[in-house]
Formats: structure tokens, sequence, C-alpha cells
């Protein structure tokens, strides 16, 4: 197996990572282990940062 450091998602689909946001936070409150909130933030503030826009705009632009 090849060892690497980071993943690309260049070409994920935005309702796929929709989907993998939500899911980390249903997970989160459901099984109250931070982790996954906390994972999903860190996802949440590179997406955004990459964008250029706030937390906020990045989610309605994956929810349109």
């Amino acid at each position: 197996m090849l060892d690497f450091d980071s993943i690309s998602i260049q070409e994920m689909p935005k309702d796929d990572m929709l989907l993998i946001l939500e899911a980390l936070e249903y997970t989160s409150k459901e099984t109250k282990v931070q982790d996954f909130t906390e994972l999903k933030n860190r996802i949440l503030d590179e997406l955004s940062s990459l964008a250029e826009v706030s937390k906020e705009d990045f989610l309605k632009y994956l929810s349109e």
C-alpha cells in the first residue's frame, strides 16, 4: 500500500460532501463523541478557506 499524508477530494460531488458533513454531525450527537464534530469542523474550515467564503456560505453552496 502506498503511504500518503493527504487525500484530494477534488472530484467528489457536493451532495456527497454534504452527506459526509451531516453524517459526522449526526454521529457526534448520537454517540456523544466530540471527535466527529471536530472532524466535521476541520473539513468545513479547510473547504470554506479554499473557496474563500464563510462556513455558512459554503454549507449553503453544498445544499443548493
